[in-house]
């Protein structure tokens, strides 16, 4: 029963994860999340099995030998007894100070397992920076907050029974009760018996206390409901209009938008911007960091809803579009860090659209220029590109994700940066995929390098948040502006 339980809550949990918008995950460590996926749930269900079997053993064995005291000594018993309401107040006054303490405890526990994840994840800049002992001693500090706090939880857990032993002795004392040597030792024998029992039921409520205290942290997030919700809220979020393929345009608008990240609500990214992209027209996106270019594409994706303004596609608001298809289908996104799972390189290119064939799959990736390199591994498309793509070259992972993206065959590709981080050679190779796959698309480029933007239809001149120029190549040159002005800066 108990590993049923752990493995309803993980798979509600980790669902709930995935249903939650982007905000959520920029605003918390993967670490913490990670610990009440495996940590939290693992705790709530020792202390489920723990209570059931050991809980029930313990009562029962009590109550026996409650029984075996009374009949062995009756006013001896009933005294024992009437201490039963002193002990039952105490113990809610410690319940409630021993799961402020284990939630704290776990708060502290989930903070250390965050910064773990994160030194081991980011490992070559730490080892670059020869800073080994000094993430050594952070970690330190966290883990010692936790161990902190849990000395007076183990403490805590004998108070009970320390108490009713004390009063235990107190009343043969103070009474002079005189019991016969078979009498004596039966009755040592019960109240021994059900010393450790309520021992075992005292360690049984710090576990308790425990479990409880995960559960709520586990509970937490699973009824935690994103706040990016499509018109027909269902799990996992699909719900609302989709655009017949043979009808769908490609025809992105952004009208008067205004936008602020939930984790900067002072400072406003996005204000006021319009921006037209036509059916099958190339738009690029320039500008100095910082000037909300990026944001633009996390909102075309829906990751996030504007402060106010509207997005459409083909004149229908995007909030009024199922998320799954708008991010599924129609949208291809490509970035500069290219991000892929440590599965085959088949599998990977199809994670963009999971039942495609082998042969939709190959033909992608001889339409991204990646076929060439992927036939001269070994064990071709069943190669194992390990975590992250560490056994790819930049080059190799970007095409892999170009092939990824067309798999889907999107109507909107958008492309952030994506050959910035590339050799000259592989930048080569990236772009003439990318000149290959953007005909008959309606493309939006992200771009800091202004000679990857050159034949784009329109290019959009961006600063502080808003479109601050439009127009071609040809036309911003010569307008004299701040195109020009970041064209003498490169």
């Amino acid at each position: 029963l108990g590993e049923k339980v752990a493995c309803k809550m993980r798979k509600n949990l980790f669902e709930s994860l995935l249903r939650q918008d982007v905000a959520f995950h920029d605003q918390r460590k993967t670490g913490e999340l990670i610990d009440r996926l495996t940590s939290d749930v693992q705790d709530f269900k020792s202390s489920f099995k723990l209570c059931i079997s050991q809980g029930i053993r313990s009562t029962t064995q009590t109550i026996g030998c409650i029984c075996s005291l009374y009949s062995t000594s009756a006013k001896l018993t009933l005294a024992l007894a009437a201490t039963i309401p002193i002990i039952v107040l105490i113990g809610s006054f410690v319940g409630v100070a021993l799961r402020q303490l284990s939630k704290s405890a776990q708060a502290h526990a989930a903070e250390a397992t965050g910064k773990a994840n994160e030194v081991v994840a980011n490992f070559r800049t730490v080892r670059a920076f020869a800073n080994e002992p000094l993430e050594g001693q952070s970690y330190e500090v966290l883990i010692q907050k936790s161990c902190k706090i849990n000395q007076p939880l183990c403490q805590s857990r004998l108070l009970m029974v320390n108490l009713i032993i004390a009063y235990v002795l107190y009343q043969l004392k103070s009474n002079s009760l005189f019991l016969n040597s078979g009498q004596l030792m039966s009755f040592l024998v019960s109240a021994q018996m059900i010393q450790r029992s309520l021992a075992s039921l005292s360690v049984l409520s710090g576990s308790a206390v425990r479990g409880i205290t995960a559960g709520s942290r586990v509970f937490e997030y699973i009824h935690l409901q994103p706040s990016i919700l499509p018109p027909l809220f269902s799990i996992p979020i699909t719900g609302g209009r989709k655009i017949p393929y043979h009808c769908l345009l490609g025809h992105l608008r952004f009208e008067d938008v205004h936008f602020t990240y939930p984790q900067r609500p002072d400072h406003e990214v996005l204000k006021g911007v319009t921006l037209d992209i036509k059916p099958c027209q190339t738009v690029a996106l320039c500008g100095l960091s910082g000037a909300g270019k990026s944001t633009i594409a996390s909102l075309a994706e829906r990751f996030y809803d504007p402060t106010s303004g509207n997005i459409t596609l083909d004149g229908v608001d995007i909030t009024q579009l199922d998320p799954s298809w708008l991010r599924g289908r129609t949208i291809g996104y490509i970035n500069q860090e290219p991000v892929l799972f440590s599965g085959s390189v088949e599998d990977n290119i199809r994670y963009g659209r999971p039942d495609a064939t082998k042969d939709e799959v190959v033909s992608a990736a001889k339409l991204a220029n990646a076929d060439s390199f992927i036939t001269n591994f070994p064990s071709g498309y069943a190669t194992v590109v390990g975590e992250r793509g560490l056994a790819l070259s930049g080059g190799q992972k970007q095409r892999i994700a170009i092939a990824r993206a067309l798999l889907k065959n999107p109507s909107i590709l958008i492309l952030d940066e994506a050959t910035s981080a590339l050799d000259a050679e592989s930048e080569r190779l990236v772009q003439e995929a990318l000149d290959r796959v953007m005909v008959d698309r309606t493309v939006l480029i992200i771009a800091h390098r202004l000679s990857t933007i050159k034949n784009a239809d329109v290019i959009a001149v961006m600063k502080h948040g808003k479109v601050v120029e439009v127009g071609n190549h040809k036309e911003l040159k010569k307008k004299g502006g701040i195109y020009s002005e970041l064209i003498k800066l490169q």
